[in-house]
């Protein structure tokens, strides 16, 4: 099949988790035979026009004199060259600047839209932009002849609030097998003393909370956070918390293998997300035997069950900051078991794999409809 995937920067990833994922399935898809398109923004870094076999189409992003409005555009422009292409499929990865143009999209392609999260329940945006992402987010229900969910949670309310099915495919993660006690140089932390989370440092994601509780604690061990905090509300955070010497902003770190070496030699890993599906960096924290403590609400619970710590307030954080020991056997088994999700639930090649099976069942499906109406 011929399939273009157009909602993200471009790869390879240089940014987030709709880039790593687009990376991922693009390889993977190409490997069984698939022809990919993949959309990049004119400036990404890599400008070839292929990269390991997936076809790179660079197109004008002018989010970087613009800021958001230049997304739309982007978007716009993206779904403009899809009509010089003959595609089987068009993947769209989310919603909030793209079924705006729904109209322009090519009508012989089937269109299959990832719907992300839910990006008008976050508190960063003002009431306005939060009515206008729902009214973004009925477009692309209207207008996407299938829908997938990358969590049950996303999948529920889908269901629920539109009475529309969707396929509910998670993202994936790579077990890391690899750990490199050497990688901690240069953050001046050591083995299990010391906790950290990973997040773009927004309201939503309990950032405030966590750090509270960290505060509050009289653990001995410092804190990483890592995520830019170049912004308006990172440095309020830097402001609040300029007393505590234990907390450390470290900025974003965007070496993968760094990265899952932090979480695999961290004491405590914090997911503080409450908005949205299967999170990239909450799978991959299990697959680097983070030993996790999540905000209790269902996207996460979905996906770590029994096996995570919880917490809902500032006073919860500061009681396992004070009294978890990752080194201790009791908390052998959640990181086991979480290791064995990401092997049998979460492995790359499964998500591939059910990407590969969703993109043939609604194909065959449209062959199958257009033969009996011929």
């Amino acid at each position: 099949m011929q399939i273009a995937i157009l909602g993200t920067r471009g790869i390879p990833n240089h940014y987030g988790g709709f880039e790593q994922f687009a990376e991922y399935l693009a390889l993977g898809l190409v490997e069984r035979g698939h022809e990919v398109i993949v959309y990049n923004s004119h400036n990404h870094p890599y400008q070839e026009k292929i990269w390991n076999g997936v076809k790179l189409i660079h197109v004008f992003d002018p989010e970087f004199k613009l800021g958001t409005i230049g997304q739309f555009i982007y978007d716009f422009n993206c779904i403009r060259d899809l009509k010089k292409h003959h595609l089987d499929i068009i993947l769209q990865l989310g919603y909030t600047s793209s079924s705006i143009w729904y109209k322009f999209l090519p009508k012989n392609p089937i269109l299959t839209t990832n719907m992300d999260g839910l990006e008008w329940k976050r508190t960063k945006f003002g009431k306005s932009v939060r009515k206008f992402l729902l009214f973004a987010e009925k477009l692309a229900v209207k207008s996407s002849d299938h829908l997938i969910s990358d969590s049950i949670g996303i999948q529920k309310y889908i269901n629920e609030k539109y009475n529309v099915h969707s396929t509910y495919i998670p993202y994936g993660a790579h077990l890391f097998n690899h750990p490199n006690e050497n990688k901690l140089d240069g953050y001046s932390v050591s083995k299990y003393q010391y906790n950290m989370l990973v997040a773009r440092l927004e309201p939503e994601n309990s950032i405030e909370v966590i750090l509270d509780g960290m505060a509050k604690s009289t653990t001995d061990k410092p804190f990483l956070v890592i995520g830019k905090h170049q912004t308006k509300y990172g440095n309020y955070l830097k402001d609040k918390y300029k007393s505590c010497n234990k907390i450390r902003f470290v900025g974003g770190v965007y070496d993968l293998d760094t990265l899952n070496n932090l979480r695999y030699f961290s004491n405590l890993y914090f997911h503080g997300h409450t908005v949205g599906g299967t999170n990239p960096s909450l799978l991959e924290a299990m697959a680097s035997s983070s030993l996790i403590s999540a905000n209790d609400n269902d996207f996460n619970r979905y996906i770590l069950g029994d096996d995570a710590l919880y917490f809902t307030s500032s006073d919860e954080i500061t009681e396992q900051l004070n009294h978890t020991d990752k080194s201790s056997r009791k908390y052998l088994d959640l990181v086991i078991n979480n290791n064995l999700k990401i092997k049998e639930q979460f492995s790359w090649k499964k998500i591939i794999d059910q990407y590969e099976d969703h993109f043939i069942a609604i194909h065959t499906a449209k062959e199958a409809k257009l033969q009996l109406s011929s």
